[in-house]
Parts: structure tokens; sequence; C-alpha cells
């Protein structure tokens, strides 16, 4: 078996509406740029976003 690395990108922001600080993933930076654009939609909102590696195995053939 074979181990592959592949990036994530992980959101973690302040939902203003309900006074919570959340998260969501997605697969590319710019999927997750698009949404932290939206979240901050106030001045009390902020979004971090975070390259996260994670292992994905591959069964070889």
């Amino acid at each position: 078996m074979e181990t592959q690395l592949v990036q994530e990108f992980h959101v973690t922001y302040f939902d203003a509406d309900c006074g919570r600080i959340r998260a969501e993933s997605f697969d590319t930076r710019e999927e997750a740029a698009r949404f932290a654009d939206r979240t901050c939609s106030s001045e009390d909102s902020w979004a971090v976003i975070d390259a996260v590696a994670i292992e994905q195995a591959r069964i070889a053939a």
C-alpha cells in the first residue's frame, strides 16, 4: 500500500449571527477563500484559512 500526502483547507470563522466559532473544510484554497470572504460580512466577523496535510492511502495494483 502506498501513502500519498494531500492538502485540504480548513476555514475557522466567527459566525456573528449566533456568536460561535465554526469550521468548514474545502478541497481547494480558492473555495476556502471564497467562503472566508462571504463569512466576513461585518466588522465583527473574521476567518482564518489553514492548509492541512492529510494522508491518503492508495492500494497498489
